[in-house]
């Protein structure tokens, strides 16, 4: 259905925590055909880092409308006639929730040859299960990559094993921006933007906590923020099992440290370093061109994520940065990784705009067919849809929750308090489990 100057271009976007809810709604606005004028309805799949209210208040993104929903109410939800069905579809999700989501999307279309383009991608660095994932979001008609050398390596993936890979579309992470560093602030202000889930044990992340507290203790003239992800109770993408604000109760804090919540962007603002161990914000970061280390104090591995940045020029140690080194970044990494701070931001969206253009004002739309079937993946397949009560032809299982009624009063209240429960477990019972193991 063609979007046009005059044309509401009908969205949706499908996400599972906060950051993804962040990364489909902002690139739906990115990558809409220019002059459109978009209409956005959100959902939220229901699960364990189904986000909070303030949660989507601190994205800062706002929907015509938004609402928490099961995978098969979802399912159901897209299955509009052609004359009010969306234009556009963004699955921002883990890759076993945009594969369910292929394959759902599949059944509910059979036969039509009017339907939504879809869309999905990755919501930051992708350091790891680069195939796996790769593979789960196989099928839709954009897989957007948010750098050149992310689009390279996702082509390698799909042309290796026989697979499509003409739907990957190279863009940037759609959450770059703000205005460019241009000096010292006063105070000069560090920034330690942790991690829900690296490191992933108490000695680490203790050891990471000291170490920003005995940075503002050596330099009393800095102010050192620890910026955090989600308040205790709250999930991200992923589990933080030993939030920082607990490992801080109890510790002798200098006047100039403190804990900080907030939009990343507006803690940008007054940012003179900023230090993490492999989050995004350090392409945010880089981005604006503020100095920006990622620390290299648990060794460069794998498991941290930090090996992404390996020929960054932002690998330091807090020693160093104690004795006041200041990184400077290798330019053509920069460049590679969809940092675009040359000024060229505003056009990296132009491929991904033109190939929805052309798809939306092309008439009949092929069926999704993703690499993954019941044929080529038998043992596998089969069980990414039954975690969201589909079959292997994405067919709803029976009992699988209806959509047909909205939750009353009670059915509410039993899904908050489980949820609760499940958060609590995972971040008070189950550490005590683990410690009782090691016994």
């Amino acid at each position: 259905m063609p979007a046009s100057a005059t044309q509401t271009l009908r969205v949706a976007v499908l996400a599972d925590s906060d950051t993804r809810w962040k990364w489909g709604s902002l690139t739906a606005n990115r990558i809409a055909p220019a002059n459109s004028d978009i209409s956005l309805d959100g959902y939220l799949l229901r699960g364990r880092a189904t986000p909070t209210a303030r949660q989507l208040k601190e994205v800062g993104v706002t929907a015509d409308s938004l609402r928490e929903v099961t995978a098969v109410e979802f399912l159901r939800a897209m299955e509009r006639g052609p004359e009010d069905q969306y234009d556009l579809l963004v699955l921002s999700l883990v890759g076993g929730g945009v594969q369910a989501m292929l394959h759902g999307l599949a059944r509910a279309w059979d036969g039509r040859t009017e339907r939504p383009v879809v869309v999905t991608g990755y919501v930051g660095v992708v350091y790891e299960k680069l195939t796996d994932g790769l593979l789960l979001r196989h099928g839709a008609d954009l897989v957007l990559a948010n750098s050149r050398q992310d689009a390279d390596r996702f082509r390698a993936v799909y042309d290796g094993v026989g697979a499509d890979s003409s739907a990957v579309t190279e863009v940037a992470l759609p959450f770059l921006g703000g205005d460019a560093y241009t000096g010292e602030n006063d105070p000069y202000t560090v920034v330690f933007a942790v991690q829900p889930s690296v490191p992933d044990n108490r000695k680490d992340r203790d050891y990471l906590l000291n170490r920003a507290i005995q940075h503002a203790r050596f330099h009393p003239n800095r102010e050192v923020l620890l910026k955090l992800r989600s308040k205790p109770g709250e999930h991200t993408t992923h589990i933080e099992e030993l939030p920082y604000q607990k490992l801080v109760q109890g510790k002798d804090l200098p006047a100039n440290f403190r804990l900080v919540y907030g939009h990343m962007g507006e803690v940008l603002d007054r940012t003179d370093l900023l230090v993490t161990i492999s989050s995004t914000a350090a392409l945010e970061s880089l981005h604006r061109r503020i100095p920006t280390v990622v620390l290299t104090d648990l060794g460069i591995r794998e498991g941290l994520g930090n090996h992404h940045f390996v020929g960054s020029g932002c690998l330091a140690s807090w020693d160093q940065l104690d004795a006041g080194y200041k990184p400077t970044p290798d330019a053509e990494w920069v460049a590679r990784q969809g940092v675009l701070a040359d000024g060229s931001y505003d056009t990296a969206f132009d491929p991904a705009r033109e190939r929805i253009t052309k798809l939306l004002a092309g008439g009949d739309m092929p069926a999704l067919k993703p690499y993954y079937t019941p044929e080529t993946a038998p043992g596998y397949l089969p069980g990414i849809l039954a975690r969201h009560h589909l079959g292997p032809d994405g067919t709803p299982l029976p009992g699988a929750p209806a959509a047909d009624k909205a939750p009353g009063p009670v059915r509410q209240i039993v899904r908050r308090a489980a949820r609760g429960a499940y958060r609590h477990g995972v971040q008070r019972v189950a550490p005590v489990i683990r410690r009782m193991g090691e016994l």
